[in-house]
Parts: structure tokens; C-alpha cells; sequence
């Protein structure tokens, strides 16, 4: 996939980042795309992670205070778990450029369907080592991922609608501003 330019994609991680301020079904959100997207998209190893966490830094930032303020004490930068919603970004960000070197339909949803699966397994793995709802033990590994099958058809919906919206505004746009596309060689 041609890298594109980087103010370009980070105006269109940083939107899908904050389409999660909107109403929405659980775990139908842009953030496993955006990942995708962005790892895709950038040529620049380090930018392909810190512009996806950075977009769910400030999303979650504002739910963090706003949404969720009265069931969390003060100001609060990051809730309890936050640490594996975050793996599993930075995961999908990492491997989206082995996923999604050119770009094209079965690629994207090849590529969703995995984000889906990685932030799925790390997720649900998060929520079972926090030994908080599950004991830890192999059992308890099976009762979480168990228990989160009901979100994973939100997520993979989710994650299919906005990386084409993503990965197609982008190849429109391609298209229509052939300027906004960089080669980099």
C-alpha cells in the first residue's frame, strides 16, 4: 500500500478516535480500525503505534471525565484495565502493515477480521489476569472468553464498517488529490 501522507492520516485517526464521543452500540467503535488504518497507512514505525494510542489517549481521556466521571474518583487518565485495551492496539497497529501491503478489498477484511480476533483474545486476556471476575485458572481463561462472544459481533461489524470507511475515504481521496498520496522508496 502506498504510505500516505501524514498529516492526512492523522486527521482521519484522530476523527475515528473521536467518533467514540458519539452514541454507539458496545464495541462498535472505530478504534481496532484506526489502529489498522494508521499502521497501514504510515511509513514511520514509531508513528504507526503513538498516532492510534494517542487518538484512543484522548478519546478515552474525555469518556474518562465526562461519561464515566461519576463512577471514577477525580480526574482520571487512564481506568482500571486500560493497560490491555492498549496492547491490543498497539498490536493491531504492528502487525497491519504485514496484513495490508496493498491495498484492496480482501485485504481490509482480512485485516479487520484480525484486528477483531487480536483485540478480542488480549482484551478478554486482560479482564481474566486482573482476577477480578474470573479465577486464575485455565477455567477462568475459558469463562472470559466465554463471556465477551457477545461483544465480538459489535467489534468485527465495527471494525469492517469504519476500515472501509478509513481505507476507502483514504483511496478516494487518493484518487480525487493525488497529492495527498506519497511514495516513499
Amino acid at each position: 500500500m502506498k504510505k500516505g501522507n501524514w498529516l492526512f492520516v492523522f486527521t482521519l485517526v484522530i476523527i475515528a478516535g473521536l467518533s467514540r464521543l458519539l452514541p454507539h452500540p458496545p464495541n462498535f467503535t472505530a478504534i481496532g480500525a484506526m489502529a489498522l488504518f494508521g499502521g497501514a497507512a504510515l511509513s514511520n514505525k514509531m508513528l504507526r503505534v503513538i498516532l492510534p494510542l494517542g487518538a484512543l489517549f484522548i478519546s478515552d481521556v474525555i469518556i474518562n471525565n465526562t461519561i464515566y466521571a461519576s463512577s471514577l474518583e477525580g480526574f482520571t487518565l487512564f481506568y482500571e484495565g486500560a493497560i490491555w485495551t492498549y496492547v491490543g492496539i498497539a498490536a493491531i497497529a504492528l502487525i497491519a502493515p504485514f496484513v495490508i501491503q496493498k491495498l484492496s478489498i480482501k485485504n481490509i477484511v482480512v485485516g479487520s477480521i484480525a484486528a477483531s480476533g487480536l483485540f478480542f483474545l488480549v482484551s478478554n486476556f486482560g479482564v481474566w489476569a486482573s482476577g477480578m471476575m474470573y479465577p486464575l485458572t485455565f477455567e477462568g481463561l475459558g469463562l472470559a472468553y466465554l463471556a465477551g462472544i457477545p461483544f465480538f459481533g459489535n467489534t468485527l461489524i465495527g471494525d469492517l464498517f469504519f476500515s472501509s470507511v478509513l481505507f476507502g475515504g483514504f483511496y478516494l481521496a487518493e484518487v480525487k488529490f493525488p497529492k495527498l498520496a506519497l511514495n516513499t522508496k
